[in-house]
């Protein structure tokens, strides 16, 4: 087995380590250099992130581009950008994986709905599959999020565990038993549009009184400017600004969310179970405010049985979200689940057809 990979060029020899009882053991690498590559991309309402990731997980390119999801062309710029950094790439490119903060039909198809980009049944990877002739894999940014802890987080301890996020939107992503918990029509995880109180400020979505509508970004600002605590046209980083000056009512504020968001998790831990809550985001680095809330009130509202619940707060870094949709690609020759269809037999046809043909790779990290 082991001899067809490095044939392939996906594994390399490595040095010989002492004999400790039989034959002296040859350490293996994973390949670098021309080895294939997969790029990957975090969709947001005002920009887009883009990383090409190795075989071996290494991050080769990453950047950051302005976008707007409202334009008419959108579609066509997003395949434009996708397409400059395929062409930039040295070795050959696998696939695709784009995370957006919406529900996908499935990850193959990639119909999003996406009310925070104002997207509604847009055929996202059809459309790139058109522009960049390549495998395209689509999905909500939480559970690209997740995915990218299977590979390379806390996830890889665990076999079921949930991804949290805060910032803009509040979402969610579940692995159980190692497997993306996507739901009949890919809208599981949508934490942030739980109802929490019958009369609440209108959310995105069309409804009242969801999760996000108290303690989103934009709900957060609204709220500090309704209570003085902002001025018109300051922005969220504002707030933490002043938190972390020692506002009282700024402190309080997020104490608030904090308490909403722990009194809230409590409820998904009870109806899923995981074995561990990863929480990050863009809002992560105000945690210590929230988290004067958030403690008490999530092992509060824990059954006894489940009151030593551990989480995980991890920093935050605009580019993880794109490095976990390049992990889309890299993980379908080990989707069992199938969740990935037809474009992930597509990912794994390349990886046996394009590979071969490449000059010999270089070692970049021992397996």
């Amino acid at each position: 087995m082991t001899k067809d990979l490095v044939d392939r060029g996906l594994l390399v020899e490595l040095e010989t380590v002492p004999s400790t009882g039989g034959r002296p053991g040859r350490l293996l690498g994973l390949a670098d250099g021309p080895a294939p590559r997969a790029i990957g991309a975090k969709v947001t309402a005002d920009h887009v992130a883009i990383v090409s990731v190795g075989f071996d997980g290494s991050t080769f390119d990453q950047s950051s581009h302005p976008f707007d999801p409202a334009s008419p062309d959108a579609l066509d710029t997003l395949g434009r950008l996708l397409r400059e950094t395929v062409d930039a790439q040295e070795g050959p490119v696998l696939g695709a994986g784009v995370g957006l903060p919406g529900s996908v039909d499935s990850q193959a198809s990639g119909v999003v709905v996406a009310p925070t980009l104002g997207w509604s049944n847009v055929p996202v990877g059809a459309s790139l599959r058109r522009a960049l002739d390549l495998p395209v894999l689509v999905e909500n940014d939480v559970n690209t999020l997740a995915v990218a802890e299977q590979l390379y987080g806390v996830g890889r301890d665990h076999r079921s565990f949930l991804v949290l996020t805060i910032g803009r939107g509040i979402g969610s992503g579940l692995v159980v038993d190692g497997t993306i918990r996507r739901g009949a029509a890919g809208g599981a995880g949508e934490i942030g549009h739980f109802p929490v109180h019958d009369d609440g400020p209108p959310c995105t979505c069309g409804n009242v009184g969801c999760l996000e509508s108290f303690i989103g970004d934009d709900a957060l600002r609204a709220r500090a400017v309704a209570a003085g605590i902002l001025r018109p046209g300051d922005t969220v980083a504002d707030l933490t600004d002043r938190a972390e000056a020692g506002d009282r009512a700024a402190r309080d504020l997020y104490h608030d969310a904090g308490r909403l968001l722990g009194r809230t998790l409590a409820g998904v831990v009870h109806l899923l179970d995981p074995e561990v809550v990863i929480l990050l985001g863009e809002g992560i680095g105000a945690w210590k405010h929230w988290r004067s809330g958030f403690d008490a009130a999530f092992r509060a509202h824990l059954l006894p049985s489940r009151r030593a619940m551990p989480f995980v707060v991890e920093p935050w870094a605009d580019d993880k979200w794109a490095l976990g949709a390049a992990a889309l690609v890299l993980a379908t020759p080990f989707d069992a689940a199938g969740a990935s269809g037809e474009q992930g037999r597509l990912v794994v046809a390349r990886l046996h057809s394009d590979v071969g043909a490449e000059p010999a790779p270089t070692a970049s990290r021992r397996a």
